[in-house]
């Protein structure tokens, strides 16, 4: 056979290489306790290949219905995520709860919305969403491309108040936590009693460095962390990095997050210039979160101007 007859082939597995590469990234939900999966995201930045899908994702099981901790940065992430979902039970997902006001926490919200499920969220969410729900979809139409259709701003159907809600689903009761946000002023922790493992949305990151936005509050993090540490769970489910320990979410976020207002709270109180500040912090003990090199000077530059502001 002739290279020229060859070529056509040839083009069309590069063809379907290429399709097969374009897909949507891989949601694979595991086991974190009886009933209880997780699946783990990308610790990396939002990318084509990872559709913004760069955060966990929790699945609760119960008879009478799924529950689903937050719904993915996309329409077309959240069709992954529910197709992951039918590998694990046949049963549809009723609940959805989105952890904060982060794109890849709801941005998926209306796919689960068109299958029926009903999507919570603290009310303190409300205004983040609606504040920063277009500019998320601006941010990420660059990076996303054609991934993004379909994708729109769907906001819960029940907004949650209080410190602590308590739900029931099927035989399951869920808690979800709520003591001023962190990361974005919608955070909350969902806190299953009976397996004892808390879903913690973006008050916990491990194996990265967290990230601080204008929106981002220190003073309420902490005190998030402080109702992580009562819980005592026996698993933790972070934001973003791998299942992990309560003592492995103290390590890499709450003495992070402590340590940062303690040095600039005392800089603020001397009169210490910003940029002493900033270069004096002791970086040691976080060394081995990803991305520290370049997010730490940030994170120590917004946390000096927040503690002079209070």
């Amino acid at each position: 056979m002739s290279l020229t007859r060859l070529k056509p082939w040839w083009l069309a597995a590069v063809a379907a290489t290429l399709a097969w590469s374009a897909q949507a990234v891989e949601v694979v939900f595991q086991p974190v306790a009886p009933n209880v999966y997780a699946h783990v995201g990308d610790i990396e930045g939002r990318t084509y290949d990872n559709e913004a899908l760069n955060a966990n994702i929790g699945l609760v099981v119960t008879p009478a219905g799924a529950l689903l901790i937050d719904s993915g940065a996309t329409f077309q992430s959240a069709r992954q995520i529910a197709e992951a979902a039918r590998k694990v039970t046949p049963q549809p997902i009723r609940w959805v709860i989105n952890t904060g006001g982060q794109d890849h926490r709801w941005l998926g919200n209306g796919y689960f919305k068109a299958q029926g499920a009903e999507i919570m969220a603290h009310a303190d969410a409300e205004a983040d969403m609606k504040a920063r729900g277009p500019e998320q979809l601006r941010a990420n139409a660059p990076v996303l491309k054609e991934k993004m259709d379909g994708t729109a701003i769907v906001l819960p159907t029940r907004w949650l108040t209080g410190a602590t809600t308590r739900l029931t689903l099927g035989d399951m009761a869920v808690e979800v936590v709520h003591r001023g946000g962190g990361h974005t002023p919608g955070d909350s922790l969902v806190w299953l009693p009976h397996s004892g493992v808390v879903f913690t949305g973006d008050v916990v990151y491990v194996d990265r460095i967290l990230g601080l936005h204008p929106v981002s509050k220190t003073r309420t993090w902490v005190e998030s962390f402080v109702a992580l540490e009562a819980l005592n769970p026996r698993v933790v489910v972070p934001g973003h990095g791998r299942v992990t320990t309560l003592a492995q979410a103290q390590k890499d976020t709450g003495e992070l997050l402590r340590a940062l207002r303690a040095h600039m709270g005392k800089a603020v109180e001397a009169g210490t210039d910003m940029s002493a500040a900033i270069k004096s912090f002791d970086a040691a003990p976080y060394k081995h979160l990803k991305h520290m090199d370049v997010w730490l000077p940030q994170l120590a530059n917004r946390t000096y101007l927040e503690m002079e502001q209070e």
